[in-house]
């Protein structure tokens, strides 16, 4: 259980510095730039941690998927980004697709 907790810190992070990405306006802004490395530092060091504990497909698949589903939904909120039908279907088919990779992940050693 604290495979997956670590995980989604792992994401929460990673999608916490691309959020930031245009608040740098191109890394000129102190601040958020180093907030945004920061936080991609935790992600990975989370990321290294459990490519120990998960296999890296099944790790990379999970964070990325849940991060560009993140990402994408927080800047329809936050950025005013538009999501057609079609943006939001694609992104409930990764929601699908990371899913069906965990439920059916082969068991590590």
């Amino acid at each position: 259980m604290t495979t997956y907790l670590l995980l989604f810190i792992a994401i929460g992070f990673e999608v916490l510095g691309t959020m930031l990405l245009p608040a740098s306006q191109n890394f000129s802004k102190a601040l958020p730039t180093t907030a945004l490395l920061i936080s991609y530092g935790i992600s990975f060091y989370f990321l290294a941690v459990l490519s120990q504990r998960i296999p890296l497909s099944i790790m990379y698949a999970s964070w990325a998927g849940l991060g560009v589903f993140s990402v994408a939904l927080l800047s329809y909120f936050f950025y005013k980004q538009t999501l057609n039908w079609q943006s939001i279907f694609g992104l409930f088919l990764i929601v699908i697709g990371v899913t069906i990779v965990n439920i059916y992940k082969t068991p590590t050693p």
